[in-house]
């Protein structure tokens, strides 16, 4: 069990100019007291399969975060263009959004991004050398989430009101093939 969820991540400028921060607002759960600071990364990703042309646009911390249903803004950079390869500038790239605690991702959650000119005489030819102030962007709105099981705080209790009272597994507790999912809620007892 996770003890953050997110709950909504609104992009305030989309669609955008290529050269345009990204400014977005994430809401999020969490059902019992962390030690430590959330981290959020914003990663722009133009080539998959090549990790080393991948470009962090910006983190930040988060914290300390109260039980309950939380909000912020983040702004992170534009991509640099010079470190994105010329065949892959226009069309579609990806935009990932990453959560983690203690140094460990809880989730991803990512994005398409479609990159192409302002106007239809330069979508349909396009110039020879890429005109970046002409570029605009638009972020798909629908997202796809990866979460991922880790080790939490091991001495939480679950605040009350939450989905349950009893004590939250840490990773740590879980065997490897267990399905992630609340035992309570496929009808058994917790451990």
């Amino acid at each position: 069990m996770s003890l953050v969820t997110i709950r909504n991540v609104e992009f305030l400028n989309n669609p955008a100019r290529f050269s345009d921060v990204y400014r977005f607002r994430v809401t999020f759960e969490c059902i019992a007291p962390l030690q430590e600071d959330l981290e959020w990364k914003l990663i722009y990703v133009s080539c998959p399969g090549q990790e080393e042309l991948d470009q962090e646009l910006d983190d930040c911390l988060v914290g300390p975060v109260p039980v309950g249903v939380n909000s912020f803004e983040f702004e992170g950079t534009p991509p640099d263009p010079s470190k994105i390869p010329t065949e892959d500038v226009l069309g579609v790239a990806a935009l990932i959004l990453t959560g983690s605690y203690k140094e460990q991702e809880f989730v991803r959650v990512g994005y398409y991004q479609n990159t192409e000119y302002d106007n239809e005489e330069m979508k349909e030819n396009p110039p020879s050398n890429i005109l970046f102030d002409r570029l605009v962007r638009d972020i798909s709105t629908k997202p796809r989430v990866t979460r991922f099981q880790i080790k939490w705080d091991t001495s939480v209790q679950v605040s009350a009101g939450a989905a349950t009272s009893a004590a939250v597994p840490s990773a740590d507790d879980l065997d490897d093939g267990m399905d992630q999912d609340d035992p309570q809620e496929n009808g058994q007892k917790p451990q």
